[in-house]
């Protein structure tokens, strides 16, 4: 069957290994719990038979005692087994989800934006939930039920052979019958999934943009979106539920028929006195417990599809190699903080032209080197594949002479520090965000970050100064708030190499220029390479590159690139006026 749930095994690397002892312990349990049920109406047999039917009160209290203590000993398997079950079920879905965490953190921008963060939110909770639900099914449902069909069988035989041709008949229709049900299930339940992915797109994506929505007065615009793709998950989960229903329906309905064939067979031969009371009951007894492990049995593959689809989901991301690998053996570097491109090439997947071709960029220690160009010259990727957040398609990024292919992610984590273009701060306080790249920092380190970045004073202004928390993203601070504190955090962690991406954008003239002198005198003997927009900002830099189309137009001072380079001829011109450029 295409639900299988065999299909989730291959998630278990080691199989059930980490969880053998608590599984062990778990058949045991449901083992003991099936002997008792199924011990239940052979005692009830006996107790009609030679008890009630025969007034004898001494057997009644005898056998009552035996069918008190056989109860007692169900229910106290059956609560062990089931909290075994969902101790195990959890196990397995926070190793999923510790997994889906690990392999997700040594994705790649590629990899993060091939699957889309939408879905991965989605595979690491919901996806992990439904194989987490599955597993519990299994454990308890699926364990008992071989149990108590071939042992209810048995003892159902023992009963009246004749009466057992209702199990011939019964068994196999239930199978048919929910089969054929549990087979329809796996396409709404496949959708499923893809459908939540894109409710979850869209709600991050107005949660996000909710300044801009509301700039623009698209409230009702958004909310008849999101309205339509509710409605979209809304029609798939009523379609599965439905067959959810049929498949309650149709095991009620197979289970009275068959308890309704057992008492028209029985009945006259209770009559002609063929058959004992005591046994009519125990069979029907056998009947619904042998019904119940077979539905029971089968209620696994009702979970199955949509479990199957997400675990296909989570090992398509557990199986994806990272196209940022590491080292067997890492590199050492020499902490001097010199910068090498050469040739660099890469290209996003799918599309038509690469975004960089053959740059080449050099950084010196105690220099500033600047990259500008146009929106989408490639300024931004150039920094990332120094970072190596990407992989190069070809040429090679060196820092200290050593390709940073050699090198693990400690060592260019150490050695570089990144002010990315969106400056992003994670919810909890300002001092948590600072040390976030040097842990152990001392307050007077951070302070004295903050000093340089021009932060100090409006921290000292907050409530709690660097224990006030910061919202998710940093939201509750002002863009300009952002910027200058992911600048101080780069400079608490003290690297050889600094990457200001667009990091001054968000910050008047004044400040801008407050925050530069401070920088200069703080980071003499460090590598600077700082992407900007802005000319003021970069033009006193030692080098600048200016790239054009993903390739490097002209590369020089200020001065220089005023004769050689039309490409910063112009954006100097659009922003200082012809009378810098002919100065």
């Amino acid at each position: 069957m295409n639900g299988s749930p065999a299909a989730l095994y291959p998630l278990l690397r080691n199989g059930m290994r980490p969880y053998t002892r608590e599984v062990a312990m778990l058949v045991g349990c449901q083992l003991v719990q099936a002997l008792a049920m199924l011990y239940l109406p052979t005692l009830t047999a006996g107790l009609v038979d030679n008890g009630i039917l025969r007034g004898d009160t001494g057997y009644l209290l005898g056998h009552g005692g035996l069918m008190l203590a056989a109860t007692l000993v169900q229910v106290a398997a059956t609560a062990a087994a089931v909290y075994l079950g969902a101790r195990v079920a959890m196990r397995i879905g926070a190793d999923l989800r510790a997994a889906l965490f690990a392999r997700v953190q040594r994705f790649s921008v590629r990899e993060v934006h091939e699957f889309g963060a939408p879905s991965l939110l989605t595979r690491t909770t919901n996806d992990v939930q439904q194989v987490q639900l599955l597993a519990f099914i299994l454990l308890t449902l699926a364990v008992t039920a071989p149990f108590m069909a071939i042992g209810g069988l048995v003892l159902a035989l023992g009963q009246d052979v004749p009466l057992s041709v209702v199990l011939l008949v019964a068994i196999p229709v239930a199978i048919g019958v929910i089969g054929l049900i549990i087979n329809r299930m796996i396409g709404p339940a496949r959708a499923m999934q893809g459908r939540i992915d894109t409710v979850n797109g869209v709600l991050r994506e107005q949660i996000m943009g909710i300044r801009v929505i509301r700039a623009f007065v698209r409230e009702d615009h958004e909310r008849e979106r999101f309205g339509r793709v509710s409605a979209d998950l809304r029609g798939v989960a009523v379609r599965l539920g439905r067959y959810q229903a049929y498949f309650g329906a149709s095991a009620t309905l197979i289970a009275t028929l068959a308890s309704v064939a057992v008492l028209a067979i029985g009945g006259p031969r209770v009559a002609a006195g063929g058959l004992q009371v005591g046994s009519l009951i125990a069979f029907l007894n056998y009947l619904a417990q042998i019904l119940g492990a077979v539905l029971a049995a089968m209620s696994v593959f009702m979970f199955a599809p949509r479990a199957r689809v997400s675990a296909s989901r989570i090992r398509a991301v557990l199986d994806t190699v990272p196209a940022i690998g590491e080292p067997e053996t890492p590199a050492v570097l020499s902490g001097t903080g010199r910068v090498r491109v050469r040739g660099a090439r890469f290209g996003y997947p799918g599309a038509e032209e690469p975004v960089l071709r053959g740059v080449d960029l050099r950084a010196e220690p105690g220099e500033v080197t600047a990259v500008v160009g146009s929106t989408g010259s490639g300024k931004t990727t150039l920094v990332n594949l120094i970072a190596r957040l990407l992989e190069l398609d070809e040429g090679e990024v060196l820092l200290d002479g050593v390709d940073v292919r050699a090198l693990d992610r400690a060592s260019i984590a150490a050695a570089i520090g990144l002010v990315p273009q969106r400056a992003y701060l994670f919810s909890g306080t300002v001092a948590r965000n600072l040390r976030f790249g040097a842990p152990g920092a001392s307050e007077d380190r951070l302070w004295h970050a903050l000093e340089i970045a021009q932060a100090a004073e409006f921290v000292r202004a907050m409530p709690d100064g660097l224990d006030t928390v910061l919202g998710q993203g940093g939201t509750t601070v002002s863009g300009g708030q952002r910027q200058r504190l992911a600048i101080a955090r780069a400079l608490v962690a003290n690297p050889r190499i600094y990457l200001f991406d667009d990091a001054f954008s968000a910050l008047d003239g004044a400040t801008d220029a407050a925050v530069r002198a401070a920088l200069a005198e703080e980071l003499g003997d460090a590598t600077q390479i700082v992407v900007a927009q802005r000319v003021s900002t970069i033009r006193s830099a030692d080098r600048i590159i200016v790239l054009d189309a993903g390739a490097v137009e002209a590369a020089g001072t200020h001065e220089e690139l005023l004769e050689t380079s039309p490409t910063y001829t112009e954006i100097v011109r659009s922003q200082l006026g012809t009378e810098e450029v002919i100065r």
